[in-house]
């Protein structure tokens, strides 16, 4: 098990890649605090979870709530040693520039502020710790733009950068901080896209998602279950030597240099 003795903060759980990721990591041998703005999917989880993961109200926003979180983390499994930023807003799916400055705002907020609210609320516990390690979860949108996802990749643009710096200042304390960048995901949202789009253009959910899907050399959209394993991988001891690194997590759909 990859995560043996660790104990994991994950924000934004809900019916998608978060739940995989509190699943999963207990299952890889972590202790799992959920954070959630709802408890419609975190107090099944905890049932579920047999003592090994406790869900804490938390909007990310709120920097006492995130101090409420790793709080509780500490109380009940006694450390803080890893970090998941999965907590998210799409507040708009307009072009950039016709978007409402509030609803630029509001991702903001959420993806890059959230993100550091509860970033500064677990550090000072992974110092504690001896180290820990920091997985904001990115997006494909930030390094291949694509049309009404501009609000939403722009806040997580900011979170990258801030993970290069973050992994620069907290390195000292043996703290790693890297980003997942996501693409498509096979979970909750995408299916009800592709029923929408599906029914807009008169097509099937299968065609429509076949024209996803050939846009990566692997012919499929990665699940949010199998997206989850690379998180869980750049938090174990595995990467004891990766930080400040952008991992992509999107089936080849965009490759890097």
């Amino acid at each position: 098990m990859i995560l043996d003795g660790e104990v994991v903060v994950v924000t934004g759980v809900g019916a998608g890649l978060g739940a995989r990721l509190a699943r999963r990591a207990v299952d890889e041998g972590a202790s799992v605090v959920m954070a959630a703005r709802s408890d419609r999917v975190t107090a099944d989880l905890e049932e579920s979870l047999d003592g090994r993961a406790v869900a804490v109200a938390c909007d990310v926003r709120d920097a006492d709530a995130c101090a409420r979180v790793a709080a509780t983390a500490v109380e009940r499994f006694g450390k803080v040693t890893g970090l998941v930023n999965s907590a998210y807003a799409h507040p708009s799916f307009d072009d950039l520039i016709d978007t409402p400055p509030e609803l630029l705002q509001k991702a903001l907020d959420v993806i890059l502020h959230g993100s550091l609210n509860m970033t500064r609320a677990v550090a000072p516990h992974m110092k504690e710790a001896g180290g820990g390690s920091i997985v904001n979860v990115g997006t494909m949108a930030t390094r291949k733009p694509m049309r009404s996802e501009a609000a939403y990749a722009v806040a997580k643009a900011a979170m990258s950068c801030a993970t290069r710096y973050l992994a620069l200042e907290l390195g000292a304390h043996g703290i790693r901080v890297n980003t997942a960048a996501m693409g498509w995901l096979d979970g909750p949202g995408v299916r009800v896209y592709l029923q929408v789009t599906a029914q807009q253009r008169g097509v099937s959910e299968q065609e429509v998602y076949d024209e996803i899907a050939s846009r990566n050399p692997l012919g499929r959209i990665p699940t949010d279950e199998a997206c989850a394993g690379a998180i869980l991988m750049l938090l174990s001891r595995y990467s004891s030597e990766v930080t400040g690194a952008m991992l992509d997590v999107n089936g080849g759909e965009f490759l890097p240099l």
